[in-house]
């Protein structure tokens, strides 16, 4: 089996995975936003939630994207050229991952709490 066929095979799992994290977690956020407007949720809780589970998936979505690229890139053609590519997606990429971050937690990924966790990021249910 040729080594270029290989890693090229292992960089398109790794983008079918993300793929398949995307679509499933778009599902997933969107059967729970239903069932949590059907446990008398307000609107607002629900959709707060609703985006923060789809951020959520859509930032592990990217980070398997990453991988993917750096390995496609760089143990295939590693040329200036397709190194300075991977750069700019790697960067675009980051900052979206920055600022879905954001999104999901109201925090940078940098502040953490007083104990070292990262802070809850699912919205408490209110049923008023």
């Amino acid at each position: 089996m040729d080594y270029n066929y290989l890693v090229a095979g292992v960089a398109r799992a790794f983008e079918l995975a993300s793929v398949g994290i995307l679509v499933f977690g778009a599902v997933l956020a969107t059967a729970l936003f239903l069932y949590r407007l059907m446990q008398q949720w307000l609107f607002p809780a629900a959709y707060h939630a609703y985006r923060a589970d789809l951020g959520r998936a859509i930032l592990l979505g990217l980070e398997l994207l990453v991988i993917a690229d750096i390995i496609g890139t760089v143990a295939i053609e590693p040329t200036f050229q397709n190194l300075g590519v991977l750069a700019v997606i790697v960067a675009i990429r980051t900052l979206l991952s920055f600022a879905l971050e954001l999104e999901v937690s109201g925090r940078w990924p940098w502040q953490r709490g007083a104990s070292g966790e990262a802070p809850p990021t699912s919205a408490a249910p209110s049923r008023h």
